[in-house]
């Protein structure tokens, strides 16, 4: 069995690459989905959109439900307290995906044009909303969440629940949604170029290039952001690693410049924003160069730059607090227990290549683009 402190290291990689596998895979859906109505100027165009992720959407959710188990059965603490701070947004995020079945299965139910534009519309809010607030939440991550543990380690919220959406709404987290809206939108672009024919493969182009240049525009604003204008948080001092949890235990300080100390501490850590930037501007010249299937590769390389970014810096905590330091919960003191850990770490050590490589399999059968038959046979929007 591996040691308690290596397990809980261990663990923070394995949810950030579930989170990643969730943005590259279903964040792919989202995008498009975001670009459905726009892209789309016919009701046939949409039709074959629809298709390129129809027969495997529900499939890419899955990466989303599995970082939801492995965040609850990893970290619970983590839990616990992001249903108390991000619970208005959760279910924002949940009744914008409720969108996503009923309008793959419904939409082409009936043929009144008003009927179809209305779950186009909805497609498009279930992948906006999700997408949008994802990178909301990262960005009051930043910054530190108004939450407080009490001396039985329970989370408390500061805030009215009704409200509790209004004060994530902040200008820097809005901005950190727009890099998210903007990376997915990019992302699902090129799988539209990569599945379809001319026009829409001719028209998402330029798609792809402005939510490339906003991406590449709003990660290189929030760099100076944190930078110049956001405090990070740094721990002073804090039990033994391989300790039992105990988040009170140690000493947090609140100062300028505490995001950026794992890029000197670990200057191997700058390859992450590099690997974001040069995967954007990477992917918008492929995609005019008319290389969709490297542009694809290249985009889901920025986007784990981007995501890996925000967790690098952040490292080791995993959501601070803004009200009481002391409580944020960090990598080390926010696990569950070392026998759960090591179970669950055996668990994907068997099960995850076999997802991968299903994954894989099922991404290589369709790599090209959308036929006739496809719509026809595999799409739940052609029933």
């Amino acid at each position: 069995m591996l040691d308690y402190e290596t397990l809980k290291f261990v663990w923070w990689i394995l949810v950030g690459a579930l989170l990643i596998g969730f943005a590259v895979t279903d964040g792919m859906d989202m995008g498009v989905g975001n670009l459905l109505p726009f892209i789309g100027r016919t009701d046939d165009e949409r039709r074959v959109i629809i298709n390129t992720v129809g027969p495997h959407w529900d499939g890419n959710q899955v990466w989303l439900i599995t970082a939801g188990g492995a965040i609850f059965a990893a970290w619970p603490a983590v839990y616990a307290a992001a249903f108390s701070g991000f619970y208005m947004a959760m279910l924002l995020v949940l009744f914008a995906l409720f969108f996503r079945p009923v309008g793959f299965d419904y939409r082409s139910k009936i043929a009144d044009p008003r009927w179809r534009r209305a779950w186009d519309w909805g497609l498009f809010a279930g992948g906006a909303v999700p997408s949008l607030i994802f990178g909301v939440a990262f960005g009051n991550l930043l910054q530190g969440v108004p939450f407080h543990l009490d001396e039985f380690l329970r989370s408390h919220y500061q805030g009215s629940l009704l409200w509790a959406l209004l004060p994530l709404l902040n200008p820097f987290a809005l901005l950190a949604g727009v890099i998210s809206f903007a990376m997915l939108t990019m992302h699902g672009g090129v799988w539209l170029q990569l599945r379809t024919n001319a026009p829409i493969a001719q028209r998402v182009k330029m798609a792809i290039t402005i939510m490339g240049l906003v991406a590449a525009a709003g990660f290189a604003l929030a760099g100076l952001w944190i930078t110049y204008g956001i405090d990070g948080f740094r721990v002073v001092s804090q039990p033994a690693l391989d300790a039992l949890p105990n988040p009170l235990a140690k000493t947090v300080v609140v100062e300028a410049g505490a995001w950026l100390a794992i890029y000197d501490q670990v200057p191997v850590a700058i390859l992450a924003p590099v690997a974001g930037f040069a995967g954007i501007f990477t992917t918008i010249l492929l995609s005019r160069m008319d290389r969709p299937g490297w542009a694809f590769l290249t985009s889901g390389i920025g986007m784990t730059g981007i995501v890996g970014t925000a967790g690098l810096s952040m490292f080791p905590f995993i959501m601070p607090s803004s009200i009481d330091p002391k409580s944020s919960l960090t990598v080390w003191d926010a696990p569950s227990s070392h026998l759960t850990l090591a179970v669950m770490f055996w668990a994907v050590v068997i099960f995850l290549p076999i997802v991968l490589g299903y994954t894989v399999w099922c991404y290589s059968r369709m790599w090209g683009k959308v036929t006739e038959q496809e719509i026809q046979a595999r799409s739940h929007s052609a029933y």
